[in-house]
């Protein structure tokens, strides 16, 4: 049942050519979601980020956006720099897929609202989210991508997978952060 509904939340999941690597990116949704207070229905609900207020853009609208962006993104490199610059696509979309999955223990629901947990302040969703994927499996050129995605990648050298989808999701969000002030 729960795998259905993380299949039904990401139809990007079928861009994923390799089985046992889109096999090994909805297992670890659905753990996530185990983990969380979370359904999936909440995630096309809630906002994206607790980072900006009253943000108007749900969870989903944010991460199909990014997997979108990361892709094309990924198309165009190809298509132009493909001689010189080797670029992994399944890499790139399972990546793009798992970059926020750790998020899910990031928030709570407190009388039907949600706000930030504990585990939330004081691990990121890089870090949760590395360690979930890790337990299921997923190869350690996409869990690069996770932990690396946000600002904690800052301190790491990123592969080209994971500047890719490291610049799609922060192209998703600064312009919001930049409306709120």
């Amino acid at each position: 049942m729960l795998r259905q509904e993380v299949e039904g939340l990401w139809p990007e999941l079928e861009w994923i050519q390799n089985d046992e690597l889109r096999d090994q990116v909805t297992k670890t949704w659905v753990r996530s979601f185990e983990l969380s207070p979370l359904e999936p229905t909440d995630l096309t609900k809630i906002p994206f980020t607790l980072l900006v207020p009253d943000c108007p853009a749900t969870f989903m609208e944010h991460k199909r956006c990014v997997v979108h962006i990361a892709r094309r993104a990924a198309e165009s490199m190809r298509e132009f720099l493909g001689r010189a610059l080797a670029i992994d696509m399944d890499t790139v979309i399972a990546g793009a897929i798992l970059a926020d999955v750790g998020k899910l223990l990031e928030y709570e629901k407190v009388g039907g609202e949600v706000r930030q947990s504990e585990r939330g302040k004081a691990l990121r969703h890089p870090f949760t989210g590395v360690a979930i994927a890790m337990e299921c499996g997923v190869p350690d050129s996409v869990c690069h991508i996770i932990a690396a995605h946000a600002a904690e990648g800052d301190l790491v050298k990123r592969s080209t997978e994971a500047y890719i989808v490291h610049h799609a999701d922060f192209m998703s969000y600064l312009p919001f952060k930049n409306l709120a002030g």
